[in-house]
């Protein structure tokens, strides 16, 4: 068989699986699909498809400060969603604001899986007092909104880097503070599932043969704890970002030249009530269908990977 003809068999089979035909018969989750597609896609692609650099003084003009919508008396051709008051083209602001929401949140999420499926393995797997110390630290955690652990880690990490590095170093700062924000969930679903597997007969008989707790977990267990974890990382990606656009619309997310979908917000609302509402309606409806758009996902994938509902 050509390499070809496999790979149409791979996806022929995928097609026809359980979790397409699910992914089918859903119409709403089909079109939340479109739209994250859509925004993520406009997102990666915006060096390329939005009309302006907003971030390039050199393309930035003040004299085309405040202009309204196309559809406005008042509207610019060139400025589909209008301009802010620095003169940026809205539109363009969205696509690279939602550009940085996205990766921000990805990559804290990132992060939290890693960090949470690492100690929720060593807890399950050790148990005792490794276990105890894990678990209260992450009821403790959970006690407090994931806001406020945020805000607290950020305000800590800013503080013990030197002022002359924090503007640079703003987006791996926010980045870690959602993360360690992020973590418990992932680590409590782990430890129950690693509970339940440390004691199934694959695991006794990796440990006959000689096998490392190490590799126990990674080679062993891990793999079969893994279809939640997904589960949750894409329901954590809506929050990631929900998380990133708060901190930035309080001003302590990314800096002001590099404006994600949160500080385009705050930016506009200043301006709200002066009759510029498109400065902060466009990005607020961008940043709440994207993150409505990921929930529906999630919830589907939740729904399509529980055996019980099949």
């Amino acid at each position: 068989m050509s390499a070809l003809a496999a790979v149409r068999a791979r996806v022929a089979a995928a097609w026809a699986s359980d979790i397409a035909w699910s992914f089918r018969q859903s119409r709403v989750t089909m079109a939340a699909a479109l739209v994250t597609l859509l925004l993520v896609g406009g997102a990666v692609l915006a060096p390329w498809i939005a009309p302006t650099d907003p971030f390039d003084p050199a393309q930035v003009d003040l004299m085309n400060a405040e202009i309204p919508p196309l559809w406005s008396a008042e509207g610019d051709a060139r400025f589909v969603l209008g301009t802010d008051v620095q003169g940026r083209d809205m539109l363009s602001a969205i696509l690279y604001g939602g550009r940085i929401s996205i990766a921000v949140g990805a990559a804290a999420v990132a992060f939290a899986m890693l960090l949470g499926v690492t100690l929720g393995l060593v807890s399950g797997y050790l148990g005792g007092r490794v276990d105890a110390a894990i678990m209260r630290i992450a009821d403790v955690q959970l006690s407090f909104p994931s806001i406020l652990v945020a805000l607290l880690v950020h305000g800590i990490l800013r503080g013990l880097l030197p002022a002359s590095s924090r503007e640079a170093l703003s987006v791996y700062v926010l980045i870690i503070a959602i993360g360690l924000a992020d973590w418990v969930q992932f680590a409590r679903t782990v430890r129950s599932r690693t509970l339940v597997e440390r004691d199934r007969e694959y695991v006794q008989a990796a440990r006959i043969i000689g096998r490392g707790p190490a590799a126990i977990m990674r080679a062993h267990i891990l793999p079969n704890v893994m279809s939640p974890v997904l589960v949750i990382a894409c329901i954590s990606l809506a929050t990631a970002i929900l998380t990133e656009a708060s901190l930035s619309f309080l001003g302590v997310g990314v800096p002001a030249t590099q404006p994600s979908l949160g500080t385009l917000i705050r930016i506009g609302n200043n301006y709200l009530f002066s009759g510029q509402w498109w400065m902060t309606v466009f990005p607020s409806i961008t940043l709440a269908v994207l993150v409505l758009a990921v929930n529906i996902l999630g919830d589907w994938l939740r729904d399509a990977l529980n055996p019980l509902l099949r």
